[in-house]
């Protein structure tokens, strides 16, 4: 039945009720003018409150008209005697058409508010749909497939920009095309058709655009499509989080086990180099041919340079293992630099090496060895990445409330691409890797070492110029509070 024969027969059946009212208190009960003129407004108020405006407000003329008809003298005509059952009349008219608005308004306001009540219900077990999500794109697929159920519509899509993807609930959502998807994602503005029934609204959440999501069949208000569209990313960015903080736990445990691993290996190769230095040495002390001293001088620099990588590879264990403790105190930095330039002696013996410390500088608050092992390191690096006979300078000075040490050097330069990786585990540079021997493991560990007293280690260089390593410490908290 369509909605005009629809219309047609409540407006018979309201002037037919309208009637039987007349043919009650006109033929059977006599009752006076005001009881019949207010079972005709329960009456008109029941077919606005049941169907509509247009159905009471026919039925407000039927039994205006009949009420006049019937009921106000002379009885049998439309013509009214008495003044004042005009003013009467007009009173029900007005009264009549009135409470029809009211009640219209009431039911409508009603509705509304049903409506609402459903879309906080369906929005409420979408939400918890979404909770429920695993990975992006099973939140993504759930999000699909839960709007449909929830909201009761025959298709949603979903375009997520930051993996480039589309999520259709079937093939009945290509009406909505690719590029509208990205259109909307893009301009950042909605597309409505009502007359296809079709929505697709931007996915915002905290001002960045994630996607766009369209619906079919679509009969949402504006705010429920934009708190579906929320709640749509809020579940998305729920498991892209829980997706990268499952990474970072994997990759530390991974690292923390490398770490462990390392430790375990280290120690069980540290044992038994002690043995073979214990032999070497002791075979070296004993008389032996030309031939022999030359082999068991080799072994013995190689199971020092073994010793040296274990060494190496313990102390990154401990730095990556967070078990890097250092025992801070005020210690002179020119103290530093001339424990560490005394250490390198054999290395330096053919090289110029320029300190300059001004005589005020204050202490540094630091573990003494192991900063001594930084300069130790970076002495090494200018050694090995230098001209033979070159010069060297170490620095120091003031900056706020860090001490910076730099040694320079007149070496081949570290090109800008390298220099910011030349701190990473095991990187060595391209130039240099073959011609000189390392594990790439020496400036990683004074990295840790540094970070670990609560400073920072840089580089500056450029090819064919040198390069300048430094690095900042703390003033020690004596020296500030004075």
């Amino acid at each position: 039945m369509n909605a005009s024969l629809r219309l047609t027969l409540r407006t018979l059946t309201s002037v037919a009720l309208i009637a039987a009212i007349v043919v009650l208190y006109f033929r059977f009960l006599q009752v006076n003018v005001t009881t019949v003129a207010l079972t005709m407004l329960l009456a008109i108020l029941g077919i606005a409150a049941q169907w509509g405006l247009t159905e009471s407000l026919v039925a407000s003329v039927a039994a205006m008209l009949a009420f006049n008809y019937y009921f106000l003298p002379p009885i049998g005509t439309f013509d009214i005697a008495d003044p004042q059952n005009w003013v009467a009349l007009i009173a029900f008219l007005i009264t009549a058409i009135t409470a029809s608005q009211l009640s219209i308004r009431a039911r409508r306001r009603t509705a509304e508010a049903d409506a609402r009540r459903r879309e906080v219900e369906r929005l409420y077990a979408l939400g918890q749909a979404m909770l429920l999500s695993g990975s992006v794109r099973t939140s993504a697929r759930d999000a699909v497939n839960s709007i449909m159920r929830t909201f009761e519509i025959p298709g949603a899509v979903l375009f997520s920009k930051v993996e480039d993807e589309f999520f259709r609930s079937d093939q009945q959502t290509l009406t909505i095309s690719d590029e509208q998807l990205r259109w909307t994602a893009s301009s950042e503005e909605p597309l409505i058709d009502h007359q296809r029934q079709i929505a697709i609204v931007p996915v915002r959440l905290g001002g960045q655009v994630l996607g766009s999501l369209g619906f079919i069949g679509c009969t949402l208000s504006t705010a429920a499509l934009n708190a579906v569209t929320y709640l749509v990313a809020i579940g998305i960015e729920r498991a892209r989080s829980l997706e990268e903080g499952s990474k970072t736990e994997a990759l530390r445990q991974s690292e923390t086990l490398k770490a462990v691993l390392l430790d375990a290996l280290a120690h069980d190769l540290k044992t038994p180099l002690t043995s073979i230095k214990g032999v070497v040495s002791h075979l070296l002390a004993l008389p032996r041919n030309a031939a022999e001293e030359e082999l068991l001088t080799i072994a013995n620099e190689e199971a020092d340079r073994m010793n040296r990588l274990v060494v190496e590879v313990l102390e990154m264990a401990r730095i990556e293992a967070t078990k890097f403790h250092p025992e801070r105190s005020p210690h002179g930095v020119s103290e530093i630099i001339s424990a560490a330039v005394e250490a390198q002696e054999e290395s330096l013996k053919e090289r110029r090496v320029t300190v300059q410390v001004p005589a005020s500088l204050p202490d540094a608050d630091v573990d003494f060895e192991f900063i001594q092992q930084v300069l130790k390191q970076l002495l090494d690096n200018a050694v090995k990445y230098s001209p033979p006979g070159s010069p060297l300078t170490i620095a120091a000075g003031v900056a706020g409330e860090k001490i910076v040490i730099s040694v320079a050097d007149h070496g081949k330069g570290i090109p800008e691409a390298e220099q910011a990786r030349i701190f990473e585990k095991f990187y060595r540079g391209r130039a240099s890797r073959d011609e000189t021997l390392g594990t790439g493991l020496g400036l990683s560990i004074a990295k840790g070492i540094i970070e670990a007293h609560g400073g920072k280690i840089w580089v500056t260089s450029q090819p064919g110029q040198g390069s300048i390593f430094s690095f900042a410490l703390p003033v020690s908290k004596k020296e500030l509070v004075q």
